[in-house]
């Protein structure tokens, strides 16, 4: 015979909460499902103009010196967080890092990877695992998990760069680690020559590693090679960024791409389970994502929130730089893309 239900009074049913939150338990029967996790489509987009964003970076050298700060870094977060440690997207941070004549970012290295995509200056240098990769406007750096990283400026105007990290991740796992220098125990490096020509890797183990032994990916090349790809049917081109030893992304946990548009043609709508963040490389133009439209120029970032329709249009010539999780929400089994006709 079933066990007949007696429903709680208020009194007994605030002394059950209580007993369970005594115990760190909860009912999922009183938890509003629209809390658990983020509806597709219901994070909105940002932006960050360089307009808006410049005076803050001049501001910014006032405000510390390398030597204080380790990092000269501004982090960009959501409008509801207080923490600068916050993270932009649910699986990614970013940030803009100044570097100015004559500093130098000590050595350090930590579990998660990193990218540095330039927006403005030369001169500069990122040593990773103790090779040198020149910063120049438009290159990605990348710094792979537990890799030894410094920045050497030796130019003669201010380094300005785009840092893009999967720390979400970390934390969610709690694989978060983080050595200071001096650089010790580095890796033996491979040389980019051994890259040069399409199509040819050479034989040799890479020490089991799974990111690009490719630390530098220079502008003039990718440029040169989006610019070689056919278009789409909307006139949109896009390149990724690759480990040539697997074929898959330069990063672990981080896949990126650039997208060129044609000025004057809108691209087709899409939208997806993975995010992406975008650093305009070149031209203006506007996105329209989910149910706002975001005028851009060079060098703004703004967000693509998964499940939100989105399309972009150039003023003159573009090319978006992207950051995205496609390639770890695919792994998951998780990746969905959806396109309108």
């Amino acid at each position: 015979m079933a066990e007949t239900r007696t429903p709680h009074t208020p009194e007994e049913a605030a002394s059950f909460r209580a007993a369970l939150a005594a115990l760190d338990m909860s009912a999922l029967w009183e938890q509003d499902e629209r809390s658990v996790g983020h509806r597709p489509g219901a994070e909105p987009a940002q932006i960050w103009r360089w307009e808006q964003v410049e005076p803050l970076i001049t501001e910014a050298i006032r405000a510390t010196s390398i030597e204080s700060a380790d990092r000269r870094v501004l982090s960009l977060r959501r409008p509801a967080s207080n923490s600068a440690a916050q993270m932009l997207t649910p699986n990614l941070v970013a940030a803009l890092q100044i570097l100015m004549p004559g500093e130098v970012a000590p050595p350090h290295r930590h579990t998660m990877g990193a990218l540095r995509f330039v927006m403005e200056g030369d001169g500069a240098e990122t040593l990773v695992d103790g090779k040198a990769c020149v910063m120049e406007p438009g290159d990605m750096i990348i710094t792979p998990g537990w890799t030894w990283h410094e920045h050497v400026h030796k130019g003669k105007q201010r380094m300005v760069w785009f840092d893009g990290l999967d720390v979400p991740i970390h934390s969610h796992l709690e694989t978060i680690r983080f050595q200071p220098g001096p650089a010790r125990d580095m890796a033996p490096q491979l040389p980019d020559a051994a890259f040069a020509a399409a199509g040819l890797v050479p034989q040799t183990k890479f020490e089991g590693r799974s990111y690009s032994p490719l630390y530098r990916y220079p502008w003039a090349t990718a440029k040169a090679a989006l610019e070689a790809t056919p278009p789409s049917e909307d006139g949109s081109r896009i390149l990724r960024y690759t480990n040539p030893t697997t074929g898959g992304p330069a990063l672990d946990l981080i896949d990126c791409f650039l997208v060129g548009l044609d000025p004057g043609r809108q691209t087709r709508a899409c939208r997806s389970s993975a995010t992406a963040i975008c650093v305009v490389a070149e031209g203006a133009g506007s996105s329209k994502i989910g149910e706002r439209e975001f005028a851009w120029t060079k060098n703004s970032i703004f967000t693509v929130p998964h499940g939100n329709w989105t399309s972009h249009r150039a003023d003159d010539k573009a090319i978006l730089f992207m950051m995205t999780d496609r390639d770890l929400m695919h792994r998951l089994g998780l990746l969905t893309d959806e396109f309108r006709a």
